[in-house]
């Protein structure tokens, strides 16, 4: 099993005839062909002992080639059974004992069979003659393939040009065959299947068909050569041009700033590697800010142009902390409660840790000012080890405030967008984006819709600003939307985000908060240390109770600073060393309570009756007021009600004058009076649908005269039918209820699920009356307005108050066996 080496070839012998037995000698890698000279490298131990055995005789020797790659000695079965005959021409000896000899081929050969196998191989072989028919086609063939091979001899560094003038020269079609097969370097297995065909016209389209394929690849070899070639020309021709130019101005002493600062820039885009587009795009201004002097009015303009090119974070990014109970510790210490925002981010990481892909889901945090959303992004930034960068779009209206004005402007700029992703120094930041809900639209743009490629992850991954006018990858950020609503943000931009909605704070989780965050963050920012004042639980719930009534935490936090001032100046002109702030000293602190239950109050008289609303703080009590007095019939709405509110209190009013004779109202109440409804808080704004229930109860509170039980507080949407329907904000409206010192709240049946996301310990503490009709509404609802000492035991809807087992089941309607029992769902109001 031999290889070829480099040696020039001798004359071609004739050999008249090939003997019947002659010895094998293996060849890898290598097949040698007729009419050609090829040398070969001996170095087994048997393969040695052949060639010196055949030289002692009649030099004739059979060459084949190894079919069998893996094995280290052939044996017959490993080589192919067509091969050549050959002459050995010349024999040197080499120091390490093998052996390099010159063959040349004499006949195609067919082994028929093996006769010896030691020392070497020998075989009993016939010679293959070759099919040859001169036609047109085969002389077509033969001129095609010289051409050919003329064209890659002239690609081809390691042939010589003597080869041209030997292929011009040959007239047989098989030799030539021959001769350019050896010549070339292609597969072992092509160069096989050449020397086995025995048409010597097919033998010739497969050789064509080789030969087209190497010449084009050569000629994609030579482009490539000359392509890098030319630029290496360029790249030197630039270089020695501004090495002369940099001689001529010293010797002018022309050598200036701009040269210097030009220098500096270009090693600065040097370092950088910024992106191949990028980087075209800053050399390109460079090569003309070099050509301008500094008075130039666009020298500025290009000089800004750069400077932000190569501030902006094109390849910078921070590596993601994937510890996903690092991140569950961090969110656990800085927030209370908002599990649901907590998980999402958890599983966000754990899709990124299993991908390992960072690109975003974009969030939107949806929720009543104060529950934290804006902190949130601080802590999920701080759990993923990224930057955190913050922008507010309230009250934006022009559309290049997101994506920048165009280069043509006086004092142009980039947008927001890329102005915060520069100072975050990175491209995959934790993004804020605050107050979606508030963006503006006017004649110099629409903001929201340039968000839209902002915050689509399927197209920010080439966003362009106006200003820089290049691609920038915006899919590594983690985009994070706030809202108050979401009824203002286009439907096109609230598609892109995932909304996560943040509810208020019950009394308990605010007491909770303040005293793991709120108080600790204000007694460091006064001055003070954590033993000179202290707040007992008692004072933390006085000051939420008395003092707050919000769905978030922001006054709950100023009026602990309003304390800690106060403690602060005491301790500071020396009259105490340590406070401990009581329920006393609360009042003695912030003077008398802020805010009073009302409701007790309001519904004493008859046609006064509690509803909830959903505001953009969150939950909130309205009491609807109804009066008569003598007239034509006519209904007089008051308190800034918007449509849907006045088409709600126009449909109570026609379900209690069409129920009149059942609920025993006098016969011409409707005719002789005219009716008023007024909702206080006149120059607040009100709509919605939730208080047809409150509106249909307060009416048939007047026309019957019975006071509405004070403890009790209501919300749901009424049809003309008296068919109770589902709205929208059922927590918050609860919590409002709760922060009212109500106890009962009569809810839709169909917002039966919505009472899960109420805390477990407000659904044992209150009562809930699931309702279908508002007949029920009003059997629950309508009383002496005296309570008992102790709640009244309200009735689920349905039930009929007939003994103690069915009063004990309508009292928790909300436990485990009547939650199970889920209505379908229906659309929300407002």
């Amino acid at each position: 099993m031999e290889s070829s080496l480099s040696e020039t070839q001798p004359a071609i012998e004739e050999v008249e005839e090939i003997p019947e037995l002659i010895p094998i000698l293996p060849l890898r890698d290598t097949v040698v062909f007729p009419e050609t000279v090829t040398p070969l490298a001996v170095g087994q131990e048997r393969s040695v002992k052949l060639v010196d055995d055949v030289l002692h005789k009649d030099k004739m020797i059979g060459l084949a080639t190894i079919s069998n790659k893996e094995v280290e000695t052939a044996g017959p079965e490993d080589v192919h059974e067509v091969g050549t005959a050959a002459l050995i021409h010349k024999m040197l000896k080499v120091p390490d004992g093998s052996l390099r000899i010159l063959v040349q081929g004499v006949k195609r050969i067919r082994i028929l069979e093996y006769t010896e196998s030691e020392p070497y191989l020998v075989a009993r072989v016939e010679v293959l003659e070759d099919e040859v028919e001169m036609t047109k086609e085969v002389e077509a063939l033969t001129r095609n393939l010289q051409n050919v091979f003329t064209r890659i001899i002239g690609l081809v560094p390691y042939l010589p040009e003597e080869l041209q003038m030997a292929a011009s020269n040959v007239d047989d079609p098989s030799a030539l065959c021959y001769l350019i097969a050896s010549a070339i370097k292609i597969k072992t297995e092509e160069k096989q299947e050449l020397l086995e065909e025995r048409d010597v016209e097919a033998r010739l389209r497969k050789l064509t068909v080789i030969l087209n394929r190497e010449l084009e690849v050569f000629e994609l070899g030579s482009k490539i050569q000359n392509e890098v070639q030319s630029e290496m020309d360029k790249g030197q021709r630039e270089y020695f041009l501004r090495q002369q130019l940099k001689a001529i101005q010293e010797e002018l002493g022309e050598t200036d700033e701009i040269t210097a600062e030009v220098n500096e820039l270009r090693a600065t885009i040097d370092e950088l590697e910024l992106p191949e587009e990028v980087d075209q795009q800053a050399r390109r201004e460079l090569d003309r800010l070099s050509k301008l002097q500094p008075a130039a009015a666009e020298y500025s303009v290009i000089r800004t142009y750069i400077d932000w090119l190569i501030s902006i974070p094109w390849n910078k990014s921070t590596d993601d902390n994937l510890d996903i109970k690092a991140a569950e510790a961090v969110l656990d210490e800085d927030h209370y409660d908002l599990e649901k925002v907590k998980t999402r981010i958890l599983e966000y990481l754990s899709v990124a840790k299993l991908k390992s892909d960072m690109s975003g889901p974009i969030l939107c945090f949806v929720g009543p000012p104060g529950v934290g959303k804006t902190s949130l992004g601080h802590s999920i930034a701080r759990a993923l080890g990224r930057e955190f960068i913050r922008i507010s779009v309230g009250g934006v209206r022009d559309e290049a405030e997101i994506r920048g004005h165009r280069r043509t402007y006086i004092g142009a700029m980039p947008g927001t967008i890329i102005r915060a992703l520069r100072d975050a120094g990175s491209n995959n930041p934790v993004f804020m984006i605050d107050e979606v809900d508030k963006l503006g639209a006017d004649f110099r743009g629409d903001p929201s819709s340039a968000l839209l490629e902002v915050l689509d992850p399927e197209q920010n991954d080439s966003f362009r600003d106006h200003y820089l006018d290049l691609p920038f990858d915006l899919s590594k950020v983690l985009f994070i939307a706030t809202a108050n609503i979401l009824d203002p943000v286009p439907p096109a931009l609230r598609d892109r985000m995932e909304v996560i909605e943040l509810s208020g704070y019950t009394e308990e989780e605010k007491v909770k908060i303040a005293k793991r965050y709120l108080i600790p963050k204000e007694i460091e920012a006064h001055g003070l240390v954590p033993r000179q004042i202290k707040f007992t639980d008692k004072a933390i719930l006085k000051i939420v109770q008395d003092f707050t009534r919000e769905a978030g935490l922001r006054n709950l936090e100023r009026e602990v600073a309003s304390v800690c001032r106060k403690v602060a100046r005491e301790i500071a002109e020396g009259k105490v060393k340590r406070v401990t702030v009581g329920e006393a000293a609360v009042t003695r602190y912030l003077g008398k309570k802020k805010f009073f239950s009302e409701a007790r109050r309001m519904t004493s008289e008859p046609g006064v009756a509690t509803g909830l609303a959903w505001t953009l703080n969150g939950g909130d009590i309205i009491f609807i007021e109804a009066t008569g007095m003598h007239g034509t019939g006519r209904l007089i709405l008051t308190g800034q009600l918007g449509d849907v509110m006045k088409e709600s209190a126009q449909a109570a009013l026609s379900w209690v004058r069409t129920r009149a004779d059942d609920l025993k109202v006098p016969e011409d109440y409707f005719q002789k009076n005219d009716i008023h409804v007024h909702v206080p808080a006149g120059a607040v704004p009100k709509d919605g649908p939730s208080a047809g229930v409150t509106m249909t109860t307060a009416l048939t509170s007047l026309a019957t005269n019975q006071p509405i039980l004070s403890n009790v507080a209501m919300t749901g949407e009424v049809t003309l039918s008296g068919k109770v329907l589902p709205v929208g904000g059922i927590k918050e409206k609860v919590l409002a209820a709760r922060r009212a010192g109500l106890d009962t709240v009569i809810l839709p049946r169909e917002n039966e699920k919505d009472l899960d996301d109420i805390p477990e310990h407000l659904r044992k503490e209150m009562r809930f009356v699931l309702v279908d009709d508002v007949s029920e509404v009003l059997e629950n609802a309508l009383g002496n307005g005296k309570p008992a000492a102790k709640p009244r035991k309200l009735k689920s809807a349905g039930r009929k108050r007939a003994g103690r087992s069915g009063r004990k089941a309508a009292r928790r309607p909300s436990s485990k066996a009547n939650m199970n029992r889920r209505a379908a769902k229906g659309k929300k109001g407002s």
